[in-house]
């Protein structure tokens, strides 16, 4: 299929995948602009300024990309929208003993918010991003599918699965059927400046994975200490704040035992973090809140899919069930490790993601 001249705004970050996706899009057809999003000023958020995904390098490199393909190039600012609906919330879910996913956040109010609405206002027919996944139309329900993408050990559909029937018909991902390599293959070709460019592994405004550091700074405000507490509640030392936890988390507790410690339950009004020895980390069921359903609405339940806590990990046999207004209840065939509040959960049926909510 190609664009027939179709206006696509590319959505351009200085990486290799979406200058890559700007190649392929242009290649078919696409009438192509290529923007990058300003999320949040470095020294605002307390960064070097040449740190994090909104530096000068990264617009560079898009700005490079973009004059080598012979395209418009524009840079909007989003910063308002950025701190609201991403660091407010990442921080705010911190102070309740949550741990959150900000990259979640930001492909919803972001990228396939507030610039699905500039792309409207614009004019334009789609946004298009480097996520490797896929979106396919059901010719049957006359319905948008998001899929998985062919290479699984890339895929990114677990970080998508808030969007709604409009984006999807709305977005395009051009890197859905490619691996990595050929993606690096193609830049390379082309000469892009990126080509060799590492991925970024940190969240974009918290480089070396500080949360504590950031949501303190950010806030103005320090977590105060407190009790490290065993499964009775009986006091077995002090804790540095509850921010500085996560389920599941054994390094840095500071305690002495006879055997291994996790963090099992995080309470921030009693200012409590509760620890226990690995089995108290496995739990059978969850429930969900603020579920999106991709289709647009539910499916009939109960219903039996695959799921997964957590991104990286590998979608588990569930049973997922009806619960209050938004939410559901997933119960697992076999217990799972460190489930955690904050994080998100998401359904698949095959390859296809069915939707997925906030853990609750």
């Amino acid at each position: 299929m190609t664009g027939m001249g179709e206006k696509v705004l590319v959505a351009m970050s200085g990486g290799v995948n979406s200058s890559v996706a700007a190649y392929l899009l242009q290649r078919q057809g696409y009438a192509c602009m290529g923007v990058t999003m300003k999320l949040f000023d470095n020294e605002a958020a307390g960064l070097p300024q040449e740190s994090g995904c909104c530096s000068l390098e990264d617009v560079e490199d898009a700005r490079s990309v973009a004059y080598r393909l012979g395209i418009p190039y524009y840079v909007f600012n989003f910063a308002d929208c950025f701190r609201e609906m991403v660091m407010d919330r990442f921080a705010a879910a911190y102070q309740r003993g949550e741990t959150p996913n900000p990259c979640i956040d930001c492909n919803r109010f972001l990228k396939f918010g507030a610039l699905h609405r500039r792309a409207q206002e614009l004019g334009v027919d789609f946004v298009a991003t480097g996520h490797y996944a896929r979106v396919e139309k059901d010719e049957t329900s006359g319905r948008y599918l998001l899929k998985k993408a062919v290479d699984e050990t890339k895929d990114q559909s677990y970080l998508l699965y808030a969007m709604t029937q409009r984006q999807l018909a709305h977005t395009l991902f051009p890197l859905g059927e490619l691996t990595k390599p050929q993606v690096r293959q193609m830049a390379a070709q082309q000469g892009f400046c990126n080509a060799a460019k590492r991925d970024s592994q940190d969240i974009c405004f918290v480089p070396g994975g500080r949360y504590a550091d950031f949501v303190e700074r950010y806030t103005g405000r320090r977590s105060p200490p407190g009790d490290f507490v065993d499964e009775a509640g009986r006091p077995l030392g002090r804790h540095a704040g509850v921010i500085h936890y996560t389920i599941g988390q054994r390094r840095g507790l500071g305690l002495a035992a006879g055997a291994p410690l996790y963090v099992t339950k995080i309470d921030p009004a009693a200012n409590t973090v509760t620890v226990g020895g690995r089995e108290a980390l496995y739990t059978a069921a969850l429930t969900a809140k603020e579920v999106n359903w991709v289709a647009g609405e539910p499916p009939r339940l109960p219903l039996r899919v695959e799921a997964k806590i957590r991104y990286r990990q590998k979608e588990q046999w569930a049973t997922l069930t009806g619960g209050e207004a938004g939410m559901v209840t997933l119960q697992f065939n076999e217990p799972q490790r460190a489930v955690t509040k904050g994080q998100a959960v998401v359904f698949y049926s095959g390859d296809v993601v069915l939707g997925g909510g906030t853990i609750a």
